[in-house]
């Protein structure tokens, strides 16, 4: 064999998933019950021990049983040695559990100025108009040298903003009050949901979800997103935003010999459910962009036909499990899924997905010059690990014994934004206070004056949100010195949403 590949199942021939072909992306699909969610934990098994990272949504609650070694199976272990594979045993995966809401893993964040105003817009659902202010936001604080990292931060800049929108006008644009509100509702709205545990500090290192262990096997992240499956704006967002994160911090890689790092979403018709238009066509450019950076995605769903055309055409390495045809509209559903395989002599597609078994599936994987093979009905390798989730004391026992345990577990609240804001406020309120406030903004922004002031009438006034500002730039030098002078920097889809 040319390129070294795993044995996902087998027919008339072997069912290879080719590691240098595994960042071609790929598809799980079948209706409920036929296998497909084993199907995603083998390939996910196989490709850990081949040293490939992975990182899988867990929405039902199903997948952290492959932190455990599976039990003895006589028809497992039968199933694997007549599909050849010889090196089939029950053994753990090592695994990584992480939670939005910090509940059923270590916590995983992201900061506000990671996420970006053209992220949270989506989010938030805002208007062209909403959107506007909030890019204004953005750059007020980045010009002013305030950290937006949590919910609070960006709660008080707007309403600093909203406060003094005369002084801000001239430089950035109008600022409406009733925008501001729309805003400030909406950030409001996503707190109650659990936002204000996603925003904060430590936020999540890249490199902690492409580790490999002691022994050279990929880790497996799982993120605990049953709770997530409930808000399906936000899962999806989230999932763009660490999908962009990803293309921004890795290199360009070229063809390699196997994947840095590869993603499973299952029931991935959620990522695209009620989301906005816009929102659709960043997560296809997303997926069109980042197989150049060495990561492979793969959606588990049960009807390909959920996912986008423009996403689906991407698809390259396809297991499609058994489909059932019980009204026109399934009927027409199932010729459509048949049509998108490659024709092999002597197989009727259609026919074959409607009389598969669970643990069969039709599979067209793409060979070694990336070509996909002609469609083959073929049987599942079984999976390695245990299929019953773990219970809640194995869980928190894997995630004690964590690598990782402590270095997320604690929010941090450095200063920023708003404590900069209100140490600002109150450093205005002191008597004899605005006249240093005003010389500190001065010496940043270069002075400016008040309508009617200049030559000849006494010394130039500063503005109320100069002044405010001035005593930010500040209390931020007595209390965090150099670092707020560098320019905040967000890794929300930065160069990709600019092509």
């Amino acid at each position: 064999m040319a390129d070294p590949a795993l044995l996902i199942g087998k027919g008339e021939d072997a069912a290879l998933l080719r590691l240098a072909m595994a960042n071609r992306h790929g598809l799980i699909a079948g209706a409920t019950g036929t296998g497909k969610t084993v199907t995603l934990r083998v390939m996910a098994e196989l490709l850990s021990e081949a040293g490939v990272p992975v990182f899988m949504a867990d929405i039902k609650g199903d997948l952290s049983g492959v932190a455990q070694a599976g039990a003895a199976n006589d028809k497992f272990a039968a199933r694997a040695a007549e599909l050849g594979a010889d090196d089939f045993e029950f053994a753990a995966s090592p695994v990584l559990f992480w939670d939005v809401f910090g509940e059923a893993g270590h916590p995983l964040r992201a900061t506000i100025s990671e996420m970006g105003p053209l992220m949270l817009a989506r989010l938030l659902d805002l208007n062209e108009i909403q959107t506007g202010v909030l890019n204004i936001v953005f750059k007020a604080a980045d010009d002013e040298g305030l950290l937006l990292l949590d919910l609070k931060d960006l709660r008080a800049m707007l309403a600093h903003v909203s406060q003094n929108a005369a002084d801000y006008a001239a430089k950035y644009g109008n600022v409406s009050p009733a925008s501001v509100g729309a805003i400030q509702r909406g950030l409001l709205a996503l707190e109650t949901q659990g936002g204000d545990k996603f925003f904060g500090e430590p936020a999540v290192a890249i490199g902690d979800l492409l580790s490999v262990d002691g022994k050279g096997r990929g880790v497996i992240s799982i993120l605990a997103a049953d709770r997530l499956m409930q808000r399906p704006l936000l899962y999806a967002t989230f999932l763009l935003w660490l999908l962009s994160e990803l293309y921004e911090n890795l290199p360009e890689a070229g063809d390699l010999a196997k994947p840095k790092l590869a993603f499973f979403f299952d029931e991935a018709h959620l990522l695209f459910a009620d989301a906005p238009k816009a929102l659709v066509e960043r997560i296809e450019l997303v997926v069109r962009l980042i197989r150049s950076k060495g990561v492979g995605v793969y959606f588990c769903t049960q009807n390909a036909l959920d996912l986008p055309d423009n996403v689906l055409g991407q698809l390259g390495n396809r297991v499609q499990h058994g489909l059932r045809a019980f009204s026109p509209r399934d009927q027409k559903t199932l010729r459509a899924t048949a049509e998108t395989f490659r024709a092999r002599p002597g197989l009727d597609t259609a026919k074959a997905l409607q009389e598969l078994s669970v643990g069969e599936a039709i599979i067209s994987l793409l060979d070694e010059k990336g070509s996909p093979v002609p469609a083959m009905r073929a049987r599942i390798c079984p999976p390695r690990t245990r299929l019953a989730p773990l219970s809640d004391d194995e869980r928190r026992a894997t995630i004690d014994r964590s690598a990782l345990f402590g270095k997320y577990e604690d929010a941090t609240d450095r200063v920023s934004a708003y404590e900069q804001i209100a140490q600002a406020k109150e450093a205005q309120a002191k008597p004899g206070g605005g006249g240093v406030i005003g010389e500190a903004l001065g010496s940043i922004l270069g002075g400016g004056t008040r309508p009617g002031s200049g030559p000849g009438r006494g010394r130039p006034q500063k503005s109320v949100g100069e002044q405010v500002a001035g005593a930010i730039v500040r209390s931020v030098a007595s209390s965090v010195g150099r670092q707020i002078g560098t320019a905040i920097v967000r890794g929300v889809l930065g160069s990709i949403l600019k092509r």
